[in-house]
């Protein structure tokens, strides 16, 4: 059991030197068969069986002394068998986490307690116990490699004291433990035999003879074959290095004739269907969604009829490998690797396998040259044959120097403009985004910096030095220009990241520190924070923010924010209790100011913190997680710092999570809103930039828009507009004036500032981000009348009907309200009609987005209303009438509410009302009678009102069950419903057959009370209804009595 878990076994690497068994299925088959074997030794063996360990066998259990029966006895919650060895010890001891197993017997029955959690058992128990036969028999029977005497020299004993019978019980339960051994190392050999083992290189020509098989016209079987990235590593992979260590070679996107595209996975271990790698794919998208195939070519005659069907018509032979590789041994290179390799070290084994196959295949001295000739299927498709590629090869490796050949295929010339992550930021911005960069190198023709080869010494000498050595690699390799991108992937490629993030595990202070140095410079790299993430540094950084050491809280912390840029990250600090752990440095700052060393280390642990949440509040989970963690009050109390670097993560974090309204209303209650504001007079623009957006977020309140006003904030914010050359203050400032405008109050100030002006300057030559801002405060100050003069005058109409054709659907949903507010005003009405305003809003009607469909129509009723001749331009639009009718159809309540108020101004038009007539609107008008929406309900009425001054739609109105309906809207409370509802029942009322409706569905008696309302128009409509349902009981009173 020693031999087979030290050679056969597959170990992960660490730090300490406690590697874990990996999740192979090598590594699955040694587990089933070693729980076979202890599951079966107590019936097999039984007196081996209770055999008593020298030492027993130890390792952390999911157990529980809930899983044990009465044949123990339990004590809270430790379990101890009844059984003992001759010392008294237990012979099975459970004191959680941990269990210790003295005999084979005992084993057994542990094992019986969890029959769902044997494997798990059983892998643990290994891990724990590297050569169990150590424990078992004694440290003399340790797995050694060469001969083992550890046999004879118990045979010697045994002849020496013949009469002892735990002697004669040792040599048959060791000579049990070696026939395991051999069991296991046969099937793992057996196994290790039949895997299929692909290289870089096998890949490359698998696609290749696709490729060619792609262009045969109509014969073709396939219809493309590409590889998702054209970049090519040193060691001939395709995929990325983190993904590589999981033994993938490349990704490819083969499309058939005859179905939809394969998303392929070339690894190690064969081929086969991943969930759909493209160029950027996410991390999901490598799941194995198919079974695994030895080559390409099984797997394409499996998912494609035509492809098998083509390859057979053509009596295609698919070799297992080209004679130059046939003999090559890619179990013993590959499959068996040494620990921490990776699939880097292609190039040399490739090398060494070419090597020993052209030995076999060298002319034998004595007999005549064998000469390989391709076949004659091989010409017909103009491919070369394997012997000549193995020529052409020769041939580019005899072109250039190895090392030239090195730098070319390391740094090929990238495609991608992409400008790095700025490694310079101290501080993580608030626009980072979760997209991971494609890889970058330099000038394919330029030979690598010496630095290069430099860092990779000093990592050798990490990974192989003693702690001075160690000590002394991390102090030179922080003499490098660790910013610059050369050096952060000259760490990665040669394994750096690796022992940087082992080395935080370590208990050498000073090892640690100077990791984490290393590791928060080179972070600022987007490959680099994938690197760290997927080695589990996350983990151990989230760890270290417990340590009692200052300096080493701040470098986590620090490392945190860089990494966290992404959302894999952020979920993984969260989900290791991270959140908690950042807030509680937040706590480091005492109530009092001090200027001691003592404070200021308190301060830059704080500040750090406040910049790994600043990056964890991206995540909406991690906001909720900030919040009950209790960080509110203490940012709060670090607002109070008057120091820029510890202000502006601070202000970061909290218009990051102003998003949520829980925080918006605790920022309002904890009195921050006037620091935010006191700070948009600063110096720094960082800081400015961080304000002004969180008020912009926290502006959405009332309340908060008032403590802006309160507070002075408004004429810093109108100062800021003069920032145009820095556009992200720029959008910040704007969207905190847009936002802080819905107040009127706050507008009459903005007047003062004379703010509009200068906001109408900036509708040019702008960015969409500030374009919307600015829009949108235009859109509520020209709600008074005086600013919208105050616009026109500023030549504002213009650049706003320009914006009417731009595609940005916030920037439109504004610029409409915008010009329809506008639009109130005669004279700037004139200028829109001019610049044909208002045909661009009725095209808006067709736009997708029910809001821009909402505030396009609103925007028309004004401009209908003070056109000069309103019926012909209407008229004068092609399909317009039969447009705005149709939307009658929408979902939107928005929508159905803007639209009836536009119908409601074109049917004061009598040849426009005739052709909606004609569109159907009476009928679709009555549908919408039963909402119970009283925005949507006025406007409704007001439009049935106008229908109705056409004579025929006040019988269709009825006809179609529209009145009682109506009546019902008088029992609404909203005064203005009344008033547009009296005026729709008077119209209705003109058709007798409408006002016996009305009168059953006691219409009178809402009515009386409103004749006595103080709204004029009110009483002159409900009086009128009522007049015409007395009128018609009159009439019907003398022709029945006479």
């Amino acid at each position: 059991m020693g031999l087979a878990l030290t050679r056969a076994a597959q170990w992960t690497t660490a730090s300490s030197g406690m590697g874990k068994l990996e999740i192979t299925p090598l590594n699955e088959s040694l587990l089933k068969e070693i729980l076979h074997f202890v599951e079966q030794i107590s019936a097999r063996h039984p007196q081996e069986a209770k055999h008593v360990f020298r030492e027993p066998l130890q390792w952390e259990t999911s157990l529980q002394a809930s899983d044990f029966t009465t044949e123990y006895d339990i004590s809270g919650s430790c379990v101890q068998s009844r059984e003992a060895d001759g010392d008294g010890h237990p012979l099975l001891q459970l004191t959680p986490p941990d269990v210790s197993v003295r005999s084979f017997s005992q084993l057994t029955r542990l094992l019986q307690l969890v029959p769902d959690r044997k494997l798990r058992e059983v892998r643990a128990c290994l891990e724990a116990n590297r050569d169990p036969v150590v424990q078992i028999l004694g440290p003399s029977f340790a797995s050694v490699e060469g001969e083992d005497s550890s046999t004879l020299r118990l045979l010697d004993k045994l002849k020496e004291d013949s009469q002892s019978g735990e002697a004669e019980l040792t040599i048959k339960l060791l000579i049990i433990l070696q026939q395991l051994d051999t069991l296991l190392l046969s099937n793992s050999v057996k196994q290790l035999a039949q895997e299929v083992r692909l290289s870089p290189a096998a890949v490359k020509r698998d696609v290749e003879l696709l490729k060619s098989l792609c262009a045969a016209g109509e014969k073709k079987v396939l219809r493309s074959v590409c590889y998702t990235s054209d970049y090519e590593f040193s060691n001939g992979c395709r995929s990325p290095p983190w993904r590589q260590v999981h033994g993938e070679i490349a990704y490819l996107i083969i499309e058939p004739c005859d179905s939809e595209p394969l998303f392929i996975t070339c690894s190690t271990a064969g081929v086969f269907l991943n969930a759909g790698v493209r160029h950027e794919a996410e991390g999901n998208a490598f799941d194995r969604r198919s079974n695994v195939y030895k080559d390409l070519v099984d797997l394409l005659k499996s998912k494609s009829p035509h492809f098998a069907e083509g390859i057979n018509k053509k009596d295609f032979v698919i070799q297992e490998e080209p004679p130059t590789t046939l003999k090559i041994p890619h179990v013993e290179a590959v499959g068996v690797e040494a620990p921490g390799q990776t699939l880097g070290s292609y190039e040399h084994q490739e090398k060494n396998a070419l090597k020993k196959a052209r030995q076999q295949l060298a002319p034998n001295k004595t007999g005549g040259e064998k000469k390989f000739e391709p076949s004659l299927k091989w010409k017909c498709l103009g491919l070369p044959s394997p012997h000549e590629e193995a020529e052409e090869r020769k041939m580019r490796r005899s072109g250039g120097s190895e090392r030239a050949t090195k730098s070319r295929s390391r740094f090929p010339k990238s495609e991608s403009k992409a400008k790095p992550s700025a490694p310079g930021s101290p501080l993580p911005g608030p626009s980072f985004t979760d997209d991971v960069q494609t890889e970058r190198r330099g000038d394919s023709h330029t030979d690598l910096p010496s630095e290069y080869w430099q860092i990779q010494k000093l990592v050798k000498y990490l990974k192989g030095g003693n702690q001075t050595a160690t000590v002394i690699a991390l102090c030179s390799m922080r003499d490098f220009n660790l910013a610059q991108e050369t050096c952060q992937l000259a760490l990665r490629d040669v394994g750096g990241l690796e022992v940087l993030v082992n080395l935080l595990d370590t208990d050498e202070m000073k090892c640690k520190i100077g990791s984490l140095k290393i590791l928060k410079e080179i972070s600022h790299n987007s490959q680099i924070r994938q690197a760290i993430a997927d080695l589990g540094g996350l983990q151990t950084m989230v760890a270290i923010l417990d340590s009692p050491d200052k300096e080493l809280r701040c470098l986590a912390a620090e490392t945190i924010a860089n990494v966290a840029r992404f959302r894999r990250a952020r979920r993984t600090v969260r989900q290791h209790d991270g959140i908690k752990r950042l807030v509680n440095l937040l706590a480091c700052v005492p109530h009092c100011v001090s200027t001691s060393s003592k404070q200021e280390k308190d301060m830059e642990v704080a500040r750090c913190g406040a910049l790994a949440l600043w990056s964890c509040s991206k995540s909406t989970r991690n906001k909720d997680a900030i919040r009950k963690a209790g960080a509110i009050p203490l940012l709060a109390r670090l607002l109070k710092v008057p120091q820029t670097n510890m202000l502006i993560p601070v202000v970061g974090t909290l218009q990051e999570c102003a998003s949520q309204r829980s925080y918006r209303i605790a920022i309002q209650s904890e009195g921050m809103i006037e620091d935010l504001v006191k700070y948009l007079s600063c110096d720094n623009q960082d800081l400015q930039k961080h304000c002004a957006s969180a008020i912009f977020k926290c502006a959405e309140d009332k309340q908060t828009r008032d403590l802006v006003r309160h507070h002075e904030g408004l004429q810093p914010l109108v100062a800021l507009l003069g920032e145009a050359r820095n556009k992200e203050l720029l959008t910040a400032t704007t969207g905190a004036i847009w936002k802080c405008s819905i107040s009127m109050e706050n507008v009459a100030k903005f007047e003062e500032y004379r703010a509009l002006e200068l906001l109408v300057g900036l509708l040019t030559d702008q960015p969409e981000e500030v374009l919307v801002n600015v829009v949108g405060a235009l859109a509520e100050c020209a709600q008074r009348p005086n600013n919208r003069v105050t616009i026109r005058k500023s030549g504002g109409i213009a650049p706003l009907v320009g914006l009417l054709t731009g595609t940005n659907q916030t920037l439109l949903i504004n610029v409409t309200r915008a010009v329809g507010a506008c639009a109130a005003d005669p004279e700037s009405m004139t200028i829109i009609e001019r610049l044909d305003g208002v045909r661009l809003l009725w095209s808006l009607l067709k736009n997708p987005n029910p809001d821009v469909q909402a505030n396009a129509a609103w925007a028309i009723c004004p401009c209908i209303e003070n056109a000069e001749d309103a019926g012909e331009m209407v008229r004068s639009f092609v399909g317009s009438l039969e447009l705005i009718v149709h939307l009658l159809k929408s979902t939107n309540k928005e929508v159905l509410a803007s639209v009836c108020a536009a119908i409601g101004k074109i049917a004061k038009d009598e040849e426009n009302l005739a052709v909606i007539t004609d569109h159907g609107v009476v009928p679709m008008l009555a549908s919408l009678t039963n909402t119970v929406d009283d925005k949507l309900r006025r406007y409704l009425a007001e439009a049935i009102a106008r229908c109705c001054m056409w004579s025929s739609n006040r019988k269709a109105f009825g006809e179609a069950g529209a009145v009682a309906p109506v009546v019902r809207f008088l029992r609404s409370n909203d005064p203005a419903v009344h008033r547009a509802t009296a005026q729709a029942l008077f119209q209705l009322s003109r058709e007798p057959n409408n006002c016996i409706t009305m009168h059953e569905s006691g219409v009178v008696k809402l009515l009386i009370p409103m004749i006595g309302s103080s709204d004029e128009v009110l009483q002159e409509e409900a009086a009128g209804c009522v007049a015409n349902i007395r009128h018609l009981a009159l009439a019907n009173d003398k022709a029945r009595y006479g």
